[in-house]
């Protein structure tokens, strides 16, 4: 949660928001685009029955990218009926500790792209794009 913390906060005019039972939303211009949700009667333990307390929810740019996440064999991604045709999949929060920290950037910026502005979103894209043909260059001198 320390790294969702620092990623979610790291993103361009995100905000974090506590509610009165202590659970984190993120969001960006007023706009959460990942939250820890209340238990729920929709999302419940196979084992137990008991209502899930640990979920998480990301925004995800649509349904297609929604399900291509579910069918990972993995297991991390899931979905409720609450949040049938919503674009957005669910985590535990024990989950997150089987992403790599590069995997929970990636889950978050997609998240906080669906929901900032869009001339925030493409400043945003343009830097990192940039910064990701720089790191594929070869330092000066010992290129092909």
């Amino acid at each position: 949660m320390r790294d969702l913390d620092e990623l979610a906060l790291a993103m361009p005019e995100a905000t974090k928001e506590i509610s009165g039972d202590g659970r984190p939303a993120y969001l960006v211009h007023g706009k959460a685009f990942c939250l820890h949700r209340g238990p729920r009667k929709d999302a419940v333990d196979a084992e137990t029955g008991e209502r899930l307390d640990d979920v998480l929810m990301f925004c995800v740019a649509d349904l297609d990218v929604k399900e291509l996440m579910r069918a990972v064999e993995r297991g991390i991604y899931f979905t409720t009926p609450h949040f049938k045709g919503y674009p957005a999949v669910l985590v535990r929060i024990p989950e997150l500790a089987r992403l790599d920290r590069d995997e929970l950037h990636d889950l978050v910026a997609e998240a906080w792209l669906t929901r900032a502005q869009k001339r925030v979103a493409k400043a945003w894209l343009a830097e990192h794009e940039s910064l990701n043909r720089d790191a594929t260059k070869p330092p000066r001198g010992q290129g092909p």
